[in-house]
Parts: structure tokens; sequence; C-alpha cells
């Protein structure tokens, strides 16, 4: 959904020192199949000594009802350490410690195409119409993040091509220089 290369996401794990776990899923993926796949993640987790997940969930009931069903009794604690906060606040306040990142994936029903591309800054925040979360809680908007005050250092990034499919616009985000 994010439409972010698969090597920019190993560069941000590089960067964190985090391991990835990577799950490859079908296409198409059924929601069965899925929560097949993520059982045998959450069995490996506790097998690991892994006592919890984290969720960046902000607001929306039925997603965190959902992630709490799925963890019952699988010996991992969800954690939700953002739910609750202020979108615009927790949104400035990422900004304001260092967080880069670019909008990769627009829902056009909700966000004109036109941010696709963007950079996630304070204009940016700024300028979201009434109605559109300032984190894209509501699936407005999703980002890839190529600076933290987490990661080692940055990654080099450039935007690229914009393409509409299956309903959205999605921005090629690449290495700089590729």
């Amino acid at each position: 959904m994010h439409a972010v290369r698969r090597s920019l996401v190993e560069a941000q794990v590089e960067r964190t020192r985090i391991p990835l776990w990577a799950i490859d899923l079908p296409w198409p993926c059924s929601n069965a199949e899925y929560e097949d796949l993520m059982g045998g993640v959450c069995r490996r987790a506790v097998a690991e000594g892994i006592e919890g997940i984290a969720f960046g969930d902000l607001f929306l009931e039925d997603i965190r009802a959902y992630r709490l069903r799925q963890l019952e009794g699988t010996g991992l604690t969800p954690l939700f350490p953002v739910w609750g906060m202020p979108t615009g606040e927790l949104a400035r306040e990422m900004i304001a410690a260092g967080v880069k990142a670019k909008i990769t994936c627009v829902d056009p029903r909700r966000l004109d195409r036109s941010f696709a591309g963007r950079e996630y800054d304070l204009e940016l925040v700024e300028s979201l119409p009434a109605g559109v979360d300032a984190c894209g809680e509501n699936g407005e908007f999703h980002t890839f993040v190529y600076e933290s005050p987490t990661f080692t250092r940055a990654i080099e990034v450039r935007t690229g091509e914009i393409v509409e499919r299956d309903g959205f616009v999605f921005a090629d985000v690449d290495y700089w220089p590729i």
C-alpha cells in the first residue's frame, strides 16, 4: 500500500539496526492467508523471546480491536504507544524532531493527487484540506521515512514517476543518486 521499494525498507532496517522479518504474501492474498502467515510470525516471535508488538495506530477503534483479537492467546502483548495522541501535534512533533519523509501514495478520493511525491513537512501538514488527517490515519496518504533521529544516517532519495493505478496515486521513491 505504501508503494515503497523493498531495497528502501532494507535501508531503513540497516539504519535502525532492527532485524527485518520479511513475509512474502501471495497475490492476491485472502485475509485468511494473511492471518495464517502472521500467526506463524507471532509463533516465531514468542519462540525467540519477544514479548510484545508495537503498533502506530492513532485512533481507529476497528483496527485496534482487530489487532487485539489477532494477538489474543499468542503470548504477545499489543502495544499502542501513540494511541489517542492528537495527530496534528504528533505530526509537528515528528517533523520538529527531524523526521523527514516523502508522500508515496495518495487516495485521490480524499486528497488531491498533487500531494503524491511531496515532502512531508510543516508546509504540507498546514496545507492539508479540512477532513484530511495530518498523519494520514484514515488512509488519505502513506509515506516513506528517509531520515530520522533513530537512523544511523539518512537515506538519499529522489521522487520519480507518479502513476495512478488501482484507484490510488503512487510516487516512485528511489535512491539518489541511483
